[in-house]
């Protein structure tokens, strides 16, 4: 095989991060730094000069940064992402004569050799440098030069000085430089993409008396309760006209009453389908007044994109093109047998007519961006096929790069992956069935200290209108709060369906189901959120610990640390530059009381294992003098089932005044 460039002599591999051999982007925040590692070796020994390129997508030319050497021929270098879209890196390295010639220079100097023709060697070097260089640099090169060809012990000082080294690198001729065979890419969100807290509701539930359907203007009434409690987020189940063909009734009933609402899901009706709002809840103007209340109340609106039609959707009749037929001449509905969703009819993604379905459903995001929504609750994605949503969202985060996309996939691993990699911003994921430390110590690990955690943003979620874990079935008040508190804490966002989970609904279908009774998605309920037993206060507490403390604001920081008591889990995380150090420490065990000693690595944590420190507890402000790496806890799941503690170094004055920061 003949090479492409025989005088290329240099080595890449093995490049860090690169999702896939480079197929999909790595994601991060704007502000992040993107620390990148590569193998970068020759043949021989001549030494090596690497670059980290990097660039916005919207650039034309590569922004430089110098790599440096590790160990075992590998190199790193970082840089940071300041703009929302894409980025592109690669790497960029040659063998550097100057860079060789002048360590060999050293050795010989040292040697009290005769280096007069060494000399004389890189002073044709430094002149074919400053040939190339321009301004004030073109002078220092030059003198340079001629202070070589002079020689002397004067030349051999100049040659090893520092300032030339840097010279020499910056006007470096590069003609066989290898750059990596690929450029990889990240795509950079905004800090709402990693940090926030979600809070659920549905509107026809927010009327101020039973029996009434709510609107637009009630949820307005509303926010100042979602506010109060800290949340970030408001995401609204789907707000288009129902359908009214084989509308389920109460409990996923076949047979409904008349005054039955039907589900959310169901979308579509004469009223209208995606583009419109459900008449009971109001206008389109209501809609987007309450989209500008909500962010007068520090709340985002997320909404529902649930691509699925009830039969009464307009696109059933107007382009039955895009839905499968029956050999008995129906339209094909949903099932996952033996259950039968004749309610609901999915797209066919393999039809002839697949590019018109792409753009039209395209338009529906756009149509609600223009109305003010920039995040996207996404149901099911993983029902459609892969290459659709890499194309949509692609293409909305093109032209609206702040928007987000939550992926509803409680699905099979390697799908929720793909997701993710393709273009979900967030996703659901098994974490409301992961109960016992071991379980929740792997699975969290493998989210966030694995190449998983470059492209996978975690969103926990202890609780959905779908979802009723069985640890809240049983654990009675006890559960929800752990369940809250371990949500909150675990990952940067989670977020909770209320009001039944601050009230603390835990009645099931029936036993051995995940479904609740009286289910919110086919009825139309009344919370009483003034009740005395509500969770309210302490999630708006959490809520105020999560934006007071940095460290709980990401998850590459997570570590989680020994106990002796497997009933309880501890984990720590600390902010980028180490000033903020949280641990945390749940009882698992909703029914008892439990107590263990943790240990803990201090002198990671930024302590001094000789000295005290301070473990003060945000949610109770208690605080604890702690001695060494081990220390007994003990925690009551009736009072308070977890400690959320700040960690503080003992500092002592000049006049012996002791202090923990």
């Amino acid at each position: 095989m003949q090479p492409e460039e025989g005088r290329r002599r240099v080595m890449i591999e093995g490049v860090t991060p690169e999702i896939d051999a480079g197929r999909f982007p790595i994601k991060r925040i704007a502000g992040d730094r993107v620390v990148v590692e590569a193998d970068v070796f020759t043949d021989g020994h001549d030494a090596l000069s690497c670059l980290l390129l990097y660039r916005h997508e919207s650039a034309a030319g590569w922004t430089e940064v110098p790599m440096e050497p590790l160990v075992n021929d590998r190199w790193c270098g970082e840089l940071t992402v300041t703009e929302l879209g894409r980025f592109r890196y690669t790497v960029l390295a040659w063998v550097d004569h100057f860079k060789s010639w002048q360590r060999d220079l050293a050795k010989r100097v040292e040697a009290r050799q005769d280096v007069s023709v060494e000399l004389l060697i890189g002073a044709a070097m430094v002149e074919a440098a400053a040939a190339r260089a321009t301004g004030d640099d073109a002078g220092w090169v030059k003198a340079f030069a001629e202070t070589l060809r002079i020689g002397g012990d004067e030349g051999a000082h100049q040659a090893l000085a520092p300032q030339l080294a840097a010279l020499m690198y910056r006007h470096a001729a590069r003609p066989d430089a290898t750059q990596y065979d690929k450029e990889l890419g990240v795509v950079v969100d905004r800090p709402r993409a990693r940090f926030g807290a979600w809070y659920e509701l549905f509107p026809r539930s927010c009327a101020p008396e039973p029996g009434l359907h709510g609107t637009f203007r009630d949820v307005e009434k509303r926010l100042d309760y979602v506010a109060s409690m800290g949340f970030d987020v408001l995401y609204l189940p789907p707000i288009h006209p129902i359908g009214r063909s084989f509308r389920k009734g109460r409990n996923n009933s076949t047979a409904p009453a008349p005054d039955d609402p039907g589900s959310p899901w169901a979308i579509g009706a004469a009223e209208g389908g995606y583009k419109a709002v459900h008449p009971q809840l109001g206008t389109l103007e209501d809609f987007r007044r309450l989209v500008a209340c909500a962010a007068e109340h520090g709340l985002e609106l997320a909404l529902d994109i649930a691509f699925q039609c009830a039969p009464d959707h307009p696109y059933v009749s107007e382009h039955p093109e895009w839905f499968r037929r029956r050999p008995d001449g129906t339209t094909q509905y949903a099932e996952n047998p033996p259950k039968k969703y004749q309610d609901i009819y999915p797209f066919d993604f393999e039809t002839e007519h697949w590019q018109e379905l792409w753009d039209e459903l395209k338009s529906v995001v756009e149509f609600w961006i223009e109305q003010g929504v920039r995040i996207f609750r996404v149901d099911n994605p993983h029902t459609k096929p892969f290459a659709f949503w890499e194309w949509l969202i692609t293409e909305i985060k093109r032209a609206c790069p702040e928007a987000i996309f939550l992926a509803e996939a409680f699905t099979r691993p390697k799908v929720m992956y793909r997701l993710a990699k393709l273009g979900f911003t967030q996703s659901y994921n098994y974490f409301p069935w992961r109960n016992s430390s071991r379980e929740l110590t792997e699975y969290l690990s493998e989210l966030t200290q694995t190449e998983v955690a470059e492209f996978f943003g975690v969103n926990l979620w202890p609780n959905t209108p779908d979802i009723l874990a069985e640890y809240l079935q049983y654990g009675g008040r006890p559960a929800f709060m752990t369940r809250f508190i371990l949500a909150a804490t675990l990952g940067p966002s989670y977020g909770i369906y209320g009001p039944a989970y601050e009230l603390c609904e835990n009645r099931p279908l029936a036993p051995g189901k995940e479904e609740y009774l009286d289910s919110e998605k086919y009825e139309i309920k009344h919370w009483d959120i003034t009740r005395h037993d509500s969770l309210r206060r302490l999630i708006g507490q959490v809520n105020l610990i999560r934006r007071d403390n940095p460290a709980l604001q990401a998850n590459h920081n997570l570590r989680f640390h020994r106990v002796d008591n497997e009933q309880i889990i501890a984990y720590s995380k600390s902010s980028p530059d180490g000033s903020n150090q949280v641990l945390v420490l749940v009882n698992l065990d909703p029914h008892y009381k439990q107590s263990g000693f943790i240990t803990l690595p201090l002198e990671d944590m930024g302590l001094d294992p000789h000295q005290p420190y301070q473990a003060h507890d945000l949610l109770t402000d208690a605080r604890y003098l702690w001695h060494g790496a081990r220390n007994y806890v003990e925690l009551n799941p009736h009072t308070v089932p977890a400690h959320i503690f700040v960690l503080r170094r003992r500092v002592q004055t000049e006049h012996d005044f002791d202090y923990y920061m």
